[in-house]
């Protein structure tokens, strides 16, 4: 029996070593997967509880011993699973016990970095293949020296070779603020191309050379503009001269906008801080960079919280006129003032006479300016009466529709080319400001008359054309529509802009 047990007892060690052997060689070949502490709790009660059965089957039935021990292995490491640590602890009547075992992997598994290091030879290019290509615009008051010295161009021969050929000399006389030019100079400063437009002709002069110290190649060729369409807005901070300048938008553009907005808006007095712009004008691009600005599309101007508003629109008939939102034509609609940029020096009504003293009826208003400032024409009209007409000095009378006629006394000089009878058009410039007649400084004397009545010009109710109707009222709205939708775009991003702390919020007198 003591020969029996011993042997079953060597048999039982044998198995548990057996199993300890097989664990630690499949560990070192399991994969990186941590199996689930619960199912290795699960697994070492498993291997417990066999021992403990070994152990009770060992007196009834000694063979199933060795069976039940052999199976240990299979039942724990048949699938393979990698085990990060586990112990095998057996406890049997006999008192026999196991050892804790852990195995642990001797070389760590995972990615590592490669470095591998490049050979990068650099490649030397000489300096006279790299030259300098400068693509800006004309600004105002510039000169072809002035550019120059923009472009640190040292080039003594080029600046006189610019300033002595005809065609040359014919670009840079026409030269305006905002075209664009192109230059190319090599790095010692020499002049190597540079490109100008002219205006009158439509073409582009450009001078060239292949290297310094070379004679210039001088061509010309017309210049193929691609049309487009701008877009800007900015808000009134000081005035409306100020406001555009920033917001990039040309004095052309500028202009438009005070002749389309005047029979509404009094630059003058009626601007607030605030007030908000967006304007929409075509442009044509020469080599993406803009060459000449044409007409404004579509307007809107916001003064005191009121919302003005037009847009070009070409009738059934071909005519291209500016009408409000409303269909209402702006074309023969009244400008409250002569001159774009001006201030009120005395009002309609009484006043003392500055020069003949006593109080007299001012039938006019009187605008002061420098002499030589361009006067326009108030509305459509034919000429009347030109020449002098006692204190007035140099006058014109303009006779519009509805039986009403404009004045302007004062003059220095008469547009040329005018004439008793001839037709004049809104806007359009009839004479500038001067001093002739009774007067003790330079300005314009601007009356306004209804059958012949004086009435006050910057208080009046202007008369209006009919609006659109019918048919022509929906063709306007359906062409207007994608205005609208840019005109939103615009006002998005200002009211962004003020949300930003970008434009100030008091409303102020300007």
């Amino acid at each position: 029996m003591k020969i029996k047990r011993r042997r079953i007892l060597a048999e039982l060690r044998w198995r548990l070593e057996e199993s300890r052997w097989m664990f630690a060689r499949l560990f070192g070949q399991a994969g990186k997967k941590k199996p689930h502490p619960a199912e290795l709790r699960w697994q070492m009660n498993e291997l417990r509880w066999r021992i403990i059965r070994t152990g009770r089957a060992r007196r009834a039935v000694p063979i199933p011993l060795s069976e039940s021990v052999a199976e240990l292995p299979w039942r724990l490491f048949g699938d393979k699973r990698r085990l990060i640590a586990t112990g095998i602890a057996g406890f049997s009547a006999l008192g026999v016990a196991a050892a804790t075992a852990v195995v642990e992997p001797s070389v760590p598994v995972g990615a590592q970095p490669v470095l591998e290091r490049l050979i990068v030879t650099p490649e030397a290019i000489p300096a006279e293949e790299t030259p300098y290509i400068y693509e800006g615009h004309v600004s105002a008051g510039d000169t072809m020296q002035s550019l120059f010295e923009r472009l640190s161009i040292s080039d003594a021969q080029s600046l006189a070779f610019l300033q002595k050929n005809p065609d040359a000399v014919r670009a840079i006389q026409q030269l305006r603020s905002g075209h664009s030019f192109t230059a190319t100079v090599d790095t010692s400063g020499r002049l190597l191309s540079m490109r100008l437009p002219i205006t009158a002709g439509g073409d582009s002069f450009e001078i060239s050379r292949k290297a310094a110290h070379q004679a210039f190649t001088v061509l010309s060729a017309p210049i193929a503009l691609e049309n487009g369409t701008e877009m800007r807005s900015g808000v009134i901070q000081n005035s409306i001269f100020a406001a555009t300048e920033s917001a990039g938008i040309p004095d052309s553009i500028t202009r438009q906008l005070t002749d389309l907005f005047g029979s509404e808006i009094d630059f003058h007095v009626d601007l607030r801080q605030g007030d908000t712009f967006a304007v929409i004008y075509k442009t044509a691009y020469d080599r993406g960079s803009p060459a000449q600005v044409g007409q404004v599309v579509a307007a809107e101007f916001v003064n005191q919280g009121v919302r003005y508003a037009v847009f070009l629109h070409t009738s059934s008939n071909g005519q291209s006129e500016y009408y409000k939102s409303t269909g209402q034509s702006l074309r023969t609609a009244f400008l409250r003032s002569p001159l774009e940029f001006s201030r009120v020096t005395s009002t309609f009504g009484g006043r003392v006479h500055p020069v003949l003293g006593g109080w007299r009826n001012h039938t006019g208003v009187d605008f002061g300016a420098p002499t030589g400032t361009p006067v326009r024409a108030t509305a459509d009209g034919v000429i009347t009466y030109i020449g002098r007409y006692g204190g007035y000095g140099k006058y014109i009378t303009l006779k519009h529709r509805d039986n009403v006629t404009t004045s302007y006394a004062h003059l220095n000089a008469y547009a040329p080319g005018l004439s008793l009878g001839e037709t004049i058009r809104q806007g359009e410039i009839i004479g500038e400001v001067g001093a002739t007649g009774r007067v003790t400084a330079a300005h314009l004397h601007y009356e306004f008359r209804v059958n012949g009545v004086a009435q006050d010009p910057m208080t009046t109710v202007l008369p209006n054309p009919e609006p659109l109707k019918g048919k022509e009222l929906a063709r306007f709205r359906e062409n207007t529509r994608i205005q609208l939708a840019r005109l939103g775009l615009l006002n998005h991003r200002i009211a962004s802009n003020k949300n930003e702390g970008e434009t100030g919020k008091a409303s102020r007198r300007l």
